[in-house]
């Protein structure tokens, strides 16, 4: 069924997709969507203050053996949950970014699903040596 969704999302961006149907123009709105999500998630933090990020130098016990030690070291800095307004606005960015990877896979002739599926066989098949 998720693979229905997914194909059927694929088919309708192919359907959209008439003004930027250049692969440049399709790499490009690709960019700037990701700069987009990147500029929602700042300014959830700078004009929002929903979020506040909070980082400094991890530090790793010299005595760590395991990876479970070592994700106990981790932190992802930030502080806070989304707004409704910050998350709603940041859905739409990744949304978008979504729409024109699903552009960039109809030109090259991809299915988007069978990226995600070869990502996901990857990433749990590597595990923590998928390190990216």
């Amino acid at each position: 069924m998720k693979d229905l969704i997914c194909d059927e999302f694929q088919n309708i961006v192919s359907e959209l997709l008439i003004r930027h149907h250049s692969i440049l123009d399709v790499l490009s709105k690709l960019s700037e969507s990701s700069a987009r999500v990147n500029r929602a998630c700042c300014k959830a933090v700078t004009n929002c203050g929903c979020l506040t990020v909070e980082a400094s130098k991890i530090k790793f016990p010299d005595d760590m053996q395991t990876i479970d030690e070592l994700k106990q070291c981790l932190d992802d800095h930030l502080r806070g949950n989304l707004c409704p307004e910050c998350e709603a606005i940041i859905v739409a960015e990744i949304g978008s970014c979504l729409f024109y990877t699903a552009a960039l896979c109809n030109l090259l002739g991809l299915n988007l699903y069978d990226v995600f599926i070869e990502e996901y066989k990857k990433a749990s098949t590597l595990g923590i040596f998928n390190l990216t």
